[in-house]
């Protein structure tokens, strides 16, 4: 397969090593230090002292690969826009993009599914419709992901835990191509499952970390002290509890209680999240596709969000004055 990874960073590199290793010829578009780190030194993963390190075809302009079979997408959410402008030369009829990414994505209401809403334009994460264009839905598989990686260096992985990928089609039909995709990256050692509902599964995700993460960047706090606090432990329950009811109208039915969710957090310990992660590396956060689409959600299907818009604004606030959104 001509297999592409736009963005290898910490999740896209750890996919990556696992299809090379499997046998696959892996492309990569990067960019800096990343492109010049790949180019020289190949894509290395870290688990504890082991180094797997696999070669990799990297550059930094798509045009130089082609049509590709399948396209992994893993950035940043405030990267993608980015993205959609140059990833046409990879995509053709038949080429598969495999969005494995936090939040809310833009294809959310595709396939049919959102009852009232469905096929809405989900404003919050694009804007003016250009990453739809540019990825047509008709090409788009959906991923959740649950592993926890980040960089050493440039090109340069450190795998945590877990090991879990989500994939499903929009639609939730199990078509001959996701599950040829499943088997392929079940082949490279992921713990690949087939939703019968992709949104569901983004959903569920959400409603753990659209509250952790973006009060983890306001106060610094690592996973344990935010959870260890009985008033803000109120706060994201009442938030979670409006998503959940949001959920509800869309037809996502979330049977757990927020301290069902809570405990199963508490058991992270000491964890920092990716968003604290992104704000001690200066880095933009994902605000929008975790918290502001939210909002935009709730608006769109009658529910009061006092508590979304309370959390949004402080972590808005926050963010502007960092420089990070």
């Amino acid at each position: 397969m001509k297999i592409c990874i736009y963005g290898a960073g910490a999740i896209g590199g750890w996919i990556g090593v696992g299809l090379a290793q499997a046998g696959e010829r892996l492309n990569v578009v990067a960019r800096g230090a990343t492109l010049e780190a790949l180019q020289q030194d190949g894509l290395s993963l870290m688990r504890g002292d082991v180094r797997t390190r696999v070669p990799v075809n990297a550059v930094a302009d798509p045009e130089a690969l082609g049509t590709q079979d399948l396209v992994v997408i893993a950035v940043k959410a405030p990267a993608l826009a980015g993205v959609a402008e140059r990833i046409g030369p990879l995509i053709g009829p038949d080429t598969l993009v495999l969005v494995a990414m936090n939040g809310v994505p833009w294809w959310f209401l595709e396939g049919g599914f959102g009852g009232a809403i469905t096929g809405h334009r989900l404003a919050a994460v694009d804007p003016d419709g250009a990453i739809a264009r540019a990825i047509p839905s008709r090409n788009v598989i959906g991923c959740v992901v649950h592993a926890s990686c980040s960089l050493d260096a440039p090109g340069v992985v450190r795998h945590h835990f877990g090991n879990g990928l989500i994939v499903g089609e929009p639609s939730g039909e199990a078509t001959p191509r996701v599950q040829k995709l499943v088997a392929l990256l079940q082949g490279a050692g992921l713990d690949a499952t087939l939703s019968p509902q992709i949104q569901k599964d983004v959903w569920f995700k959400l409603w753990g970390n659209m509250t952790v993460n973006p009060i983890s960047a306001l106060t610094g706090a690592t996973t344990d002290l935010i959870m260890g606090d009985d008033y803000v432990r109120g706060f994201i329950s009442a938030v979670m509890l409006e998503a959940k009811e949001i959920g509800h109208r869309i037809g996502i039915e979330i049977t757990q209680s927020p301290e069902d969710r809570h405990a199963v957090t508490m058991k992270l310990g000491a964890f920092k999240t990716s968003m604290l992660q992104d704000v001690e590396a200066g880095r933009s956060v994902e605000l929008d596709a975790l918290v502001t689409v939210v909002r935009e959600l709730g608006e769109l299907t009658a529910v009061a969000t006092p508590f979304t818009d309370a959390l949004l604004g402080l972590a808005r606030l926050k963010m502007r004055r960092l420089g990070l959104y």
